[in-house]
């Protein structure tokens, strides 16, 4: 029987020696990225507890920021409150944030996150490093320190586009 010949893999679109080839290449590899969550993102645990995406990027902000508002979840994801609304409602169904009255007296109600939200971003953030960990485990320390660096960098500056800084620890 005979077997296929392989067909060469394909680049990004951009020549080589173009000036935007870098960025060719780095818009390639965030889409491969997104592929390859499933071996550290959150979702692969959902069915044995974990949380979904949207939950553990929620309770995350939460956590950095302290109590918050749906207009301040709007401002700070750029969502609208009804996307929101929903995704609130589920972690209030999960008992992973409550509500609770604004701690500064304001009108809003805000959202805190619990002791079982807690519980369960920590497991979900140990799993996400494990994983991570297991990734670059053969790297040397300081490259995995410099990717690091540049993946600050660069949310940073999708940050300051967006005009949406995240909180660092």
């Amino acid at each position: 029987m005979d077997t296929p010949e392989e067909t060469p893999v394909e680049r990004p679109v951009s020549k080589p020696d173009a000036p935007d080839a870098a960025t060719a290449r780095i818009e390639f590899e965030t889409m491969l990225l997104s592929r390859h969550s499933h071996l550290h993102a959150p979702r692969t645990r959902v069915g044995a507890g974990g949380l979904d995406r949207s939950a553990y990027v929620l309770l995350t902000r939460i956590r950095m920021h302290g109590p918050m508002s749906i207009g301040q979840l709007t401002d700070a994801f750029g969502l609208d409150a009804s996307t929101l609304n929903r995704q609130t409602a589920a972690m209030v169904r999960a008992g992973v944030v409550e509500r609770i009255p604004d701690p500064e007296g304001g009108i809003a109600r805000k959202f805190r996150i619990t002791e079982e939200g807690e519980r369960r971003l920590d497991a979900d953030r140990s799993f996400n490093i494990d994983g991570l960990g297991r990734i670059v485990e053969h790297w040397p320390a300081g490259d995995v320190s410099a990717f690091a660096d540049l993946l600050e960098r660069f949310n940073r500056d999708i940050e300051r586009l967006e005009g949406r800084p995240w909180p660092r620890p």
